[in-house]
């Protein structure tokens, strides 16, 4: 049907004439300030009938306006939907399977608490880009080098809103660089890296990967289960360590982004055949980390497997708040939720007892400087902290750390029952990477886990799995800034 406009014309202006005389009898309301008399608020959109950001926009309507009558401003287009809470949503730049084992928490797990049960709180700490959040969360997939057998390593780049960047690569489920500002917005990666694939295959001290099957340390490289003694590589004489001459920081993982509203991340999957390294059955782990809205880098840990074993997973990253750069740790700050630590003998392997660390140069109980006891500590700290937890508490606060210059705080949370202290005792400068040699007390490690050595002490938690267990732990990193 044709229309025509020029009844339409005459029933406007005859309607307006209405309006400006008024009815008999009535009073026009004046509206609200700023709000023209014909402006209505419009309907939110309905989701669902939205276009997808690949759909053609409609074209606006010609509303042909009546002569002598002013042209209406444009209206802007719909916005763009957000993906739903469930769909997982990576950049084009990060391909490959999809899986999202984030946020899986066991009934009762507590959120991580700000600080520890009974205390009145450590100075205020911001998110220094809090009130300016305009990058937009991103996963970005680049190549980063190839195996001697021809296996792709890619890197993947988390960012999330604020800016903070974490690099992680497929080979060894490796952490390279964590960027995170100071108090005045300076970004700096702070925990020690390689520059390169060829480099990292040259070899060092497990910067930032991921460990296993046995995380820390295994009397003579031996232990029983179920009756059968098994015996594993000796590569840490004369005992067993971090899974032995490969362990899960040697492979190559297969990986996965994820994304969701408040986060971004990657799933590293690998599978360890029957046997590896000496441990029965076939183990399937998963190693997710994932990097939040709010600063907190979390990494959670699962694993399956078809023959009881054992299992200790944890990442060894090597932190400097300062800066990967040259200088020591020794005036950073640390607290340690701990009232107990594991006394070891000359190879590093526990004795059994949990000792209090009160008046003693173990107590991180109260903010202390790395340095300000470590003479009285033969060789340095490598030690395993027994953490506070209350009776079915999951994640807890374990360690805070503080670098005064830049005000970078780093919180750490974890449903670990332990965390190994260790201050880079055994840098000497061979390992080298940003054209920083590292030297001793260059880095230290905060490393959460079960006891070294559990499956030879049964009086230690259990880290022993079996077919139809889950092994699961999480642990989250808070970074923030101390004004």
């Amino acid at each position: 049907m044709k229309w025509s406009w020029e009844p339409l014309f005459v029933i406007v202006l005859a309607a307006g004439l209405f309006t400006a005389i008024g009815c008999p009898g009535e009073q026009s309301a004046d509206p609200p300030a700023g709000v023209a008399a014909d402006d209505k608020p419009a309907a939110d959109p309905d989701p669902a009938e939205l276009p997808g950001p690949d759909d053609p926009q409609p074209e606006e309507p010609d509303p042909g306006p009546p002569p002598e009558q002013p042209e209406p401003d444009p209206l802007p287009g719909p916005p763009e939907p957000s993906p739903p809470a469930s769909a997982s949503t990576p950049s084009d730049s990060a391909d490959g399977p999809v899986w999202d084992p984030l946020g899986v928490t066991e009934p009762g797990t507590a959120a991580p608490q700000t600080q520890p049960p009974g205390d009145t709180g450590p100075p205020e700490t911001t998110s220094p880009t809090d009130s300016h959040r305009e990058t937009k969360m991103s996963i970005d997939k680049q190549p980063y080098g190839k195996m001697p057998d021809g296996t792709e390593v890619d890197q993947y780049t988390l960012t999330n809103t604020n800016g903070l960047k974490v690099k992680i690569i497929t080979y060894g489920a490796m952490i390279t660089s964590v960027e995170v500002p100071d108090r005045d917005g300076k970004f700096a990666n702070v925990t020690l890296h390689r520059d390169s694939l060829k480099d990292y295959l040259a070899g060092h001290p497990y910067f930032g990967c991921a460990v296993g099957r046995y995380a820390n340390r295994i009397a003579r490289g031996k232990f029983t289960l179920d009756g059968k003694e098994y015996t594993l590589a000796i590569n840490n004489k004369p005992n067993h360590l971090h899974g032995g001459d490969k362990g899960f920081d040697k492979y190559v993982w297969k990986a996965g982004p994820v994304q969701r509203d408040d986060s971004v991340g990657v799933a590293f999957t690998l599978v360890s055949p029957d046997g590896d390294e000496g441990y029965p059955g076939e183990l399937k782990a998963t190693v997710a980390y994932s990097l939040s809205a709010d600063n907190e880098l979390r990494m959670e840990y699962t694993a399956t497997t078809d023959k009881p074993t054992v299992v200790n997973l944890t990442n060894h990253a090597y932190w400097n708040l300062a800066g990967a750069r040259p200088g020591d740790v020794l005036e950073q700050e640390l607290m340690l939720n701990a009232d107990r630590f594991l006394p070891v003998d000359d190879g590093l392997i526990p004795l059994g007892e949990l000792r209090p660390v009160k008046d003693s140069p173990m107590d991180f109980t109260q903010p202390n400087t790395i340095g300000s006891r470590i003479d009285q500590v033969e060789g340095g700290y490598d030690h395993c902290y027994v953490l506070n937890k209350h009776q079915g508490e999951k994640m807890s606060l374990a360690a805070r750390a503080v670098e005064p210059g830049s005000g970078r705080v780093m919180e750490i949370y974890t449903t670990q029952p332990a965390i190994q202290f260790y201050t880079g005792n055994f840098l000497d400068g061979t390992v080298s990477g940003g054209g920083v040699a590292y030297q001793k007390h260059f880095a230290f490690c905060l490393e959460t886990q079960h006891y070294p050595d559990s499956p030879n002490r049964p009086e230690f938690p259990s880290t022993v799995l079996r077919p139809g267990e889950t092994y699961h732990e999480v642990t989250v990193h808070k970074f923030s800034v101390q004004k």
